[in-house]
């Protein structure tokens, strides 16, 4: 049995990335019951993660689509509200579901020892499930409009690792700052349903008045919406954007060192 020693003088911001590797096991299995709990015993399954994006899309289509006319240039509206779409629901759910995690695991954490920053990870990897079906919906629809990829397709990756960053980075914050705060769980829901409107997710980003650029673009999602766009469909990519993509790092780098530093005393908290 392996020896677990507790170093009370180590830096609050040692992630200690062999300590996560030693507990590798533990996430995977976090991450795969988070899975069955989703789709086990349920009437749709797997079905639903097609159906949540695909009648979103068709209220976008409706609204902004059919009645505003939302310009996209020569992307179909439903291709161009699908690609936001896609990126902006996994965001949502990380941050929705790390952020009550640590919360809803108080039982485990008061009785075991293990880094808990784990918690809050496998809720990304958990949220990745439903990201994979938005992608192939996504696919299915280019192929439905007979619209080929450009030619930044390859950067696409790029800007799916800075939305899997970004929401790590609001929801860990969430995380630890739920323990504390309990209210935040109840306010979570609308400031999800806010950030809807607040990204460019049913509308292009060119639709915001330029004084209000550098503000808006301090959403980590605004940017990285922005550049997924343009490496499907080479839509116009704002110079603001570097704005999120910064913006994106710090929330994680920040949320990461407000965890570790809070880490020694959630158990006690929850």
């Amino acid at each position: 049995m392996s020896q677990i020693v507790i170093d009370a003088n180590r830096s609050a911001f040692a992630l200690n990335i062999k300590e996560l590797f030693e507990y590798r096991e533990l996430l995977w299995m976090l991450a795969y019951r988070d899975i069955r709990v989703r789709y086990a015993q349920t009437v749709l399954g797997v079905v639903w993660a097609f159906l949540q994006p695909a009648l979103t899309l068709l209220i976008f289509t409706l609204v902004f689509g059919k009645v505003v006319k939302v310009d996209t240039g020569s992307v179909p509206y439903p291709l161009y509200a699908l690609a936001g779409m896609s990126v902006w629901s996994y965001f949502s759910n990380v941050m929705s579901q790390a952020g009550n995690s640590v919360i809803g695991a108080q039982g485990m954490i008061k009785k075991i020892y293990f880094p808990r920053l784990i918690i809050p990870l496998s809720k990304a990897i958990a949220a990745f499930v439903d990201f994979l079906v938005a992608l192939a919906f996504l696919i299915g629809m280019m192929l439905f409009y007979g619209f080929i990829p450009s030619l930044n397709v390859a950067a696409s990756i790029g800007f799916i690792a800075l939305t899997i960053v970004a929401g790590l980075g609001v929801g860990i914050w969430l995380s630890a700052l739920t323990i504390r705060f309990r209210d935040l769980q109840y306010v979570l829901p609308f400031i999800v349903q806010l950030g809807l409107y607040a990204t460019p997710v049913a509308y292009p980003s060119s639709l915001v008045p330029e004084q209000y650029l550098t503000f808006y673009y301090l959403n980590p999602m605004a940017g990285i919406i922005d550049g997924f766009r343009w490496s499907l469909f080479a839509s116009p990519l704002n110079n603001y954007g570097i704005i999120s993509f910064v913006t994106s790092v710090f929330l994680f780098i920040s949320s990461v060192y407000y965890f570790k530093k809070s880490e020694g005393e959630i158990a006690d908290i929850v």
